[in-house]
């Protein structure tokens, strides 16, 4: 019996003593606040620096790169689309109102399907639609500036002429810091606030990047699809390459947001 209380006793000691040593030497971890989305100061910018947002915007926020690269070839490369645009727009298939290479980029990004290069389209579909998201909406939506500015370096990037000037005076949307948008309130709200249909089939979306997650409740369990959406790179689709879905989901959603994304797709059978 003494030895119990000695045990308890010494357990008891141990945990005040370690309270107290992390209350008074080890210093407090408190969260970054909110990035703050930086201001773009229009009136004062010169072409070579819009032209510098559309590459960061490109290889960032755009995330173009996820299929635009050699090593995945889920979609054309891009550093000649300024060349082979003319006679693109000459093409049979084009189905768009553009007329020289800057409105075909633009377009090309707010309508994916106007033209498919041959081989990247969804599958069955003869190369008519194209697997491509909308870059202006869902979780990428970049706003009129961006567009410009990523057009802007796409044409520099092929040698071609620039044809507009920095675009003075356009409203920019802005965050505010600490500013969120409201969590989503259904497994369909996530999918949509986060854009999951720009690549996969699911919710009425018909994404065609990604695996087609219209049943994926049937085939996969709880554990997997939160796997799936914290490290999508554990678990990779057969027929598909890695490192094309963004790995930080679980940063950018809320706890109750993953939640109920989780339950969406393990009711989706």
């Amino acid at each position: 019996m003494k030895i119990f209380f000695r045990v308890i006793v010494f357990s008891v000691l141990t945990i005040v003593l370690y309270m107290l040593f992390a209350t008074q030497y080890i210093p407090p971890i408190n969260p970054a606040p909110p990035p703050k989305e930086e201001a773009l100061n229009l009136g004062a910018m010169t072409m070579p620096q819009f032209i510098a947002l559309g590459e960061k915007i490109f290889n960032g926020k755009g995330t173009c790169t996820l299929c635009h690269n050699p090593v995945v070839k889920r979609a054309p490369l891009l550093e000649s689309v300024a060349v082979r645009a003319n006679e693109r727009l000459k093409d049979p298939r084009y189905k768009g109102k553009a007329k020289n290479p800057a409105d075909y980029i633009e377009e090309s990004m707010r309508e994916p399907s106007a033209y498919v290069v041959a081989g990247f389209g969804v599958t069955g579909t003869n190369d008519t639609v194209s697997p491509m998201p909308v870059i202006t909406a869902g979780a990428i939506g970049l706003n009129d500036v961006e567009v410009k500015a990523v057009v802007a370096y796409l044409l520099q990037l092929g040698g071609a002429e620039i044809p507009f000037e920095v675009p003075r005076g356009q409203p920019v949307a802005e965050k505010k810091e600490g500013q969120a948008a409201a969590p989503a309130k259904t497994g369909a709200e996530v999918v949509k606030k986060y854009g999951c249909g720009g690549c996969h089939k699911i919710a009425g979306e018909a994404g065609a990047i990604g695996p087609d997650l219209t049943k994926i409740g049937a085939k996969r369990n709880v554990e997997y699809l939160r796997r799936a959406v914290l490290d999508p790179d554990a678990d990779i689709a057969q027929g598909f390459p890695g490192g094309m879905m963004p790995k930080d989901f679980g940063d950018k959603m809320t706890a109750g947001e993953f939640k109920l994304l989780v339950e969406f797709l393990a009711k989706s059978k």
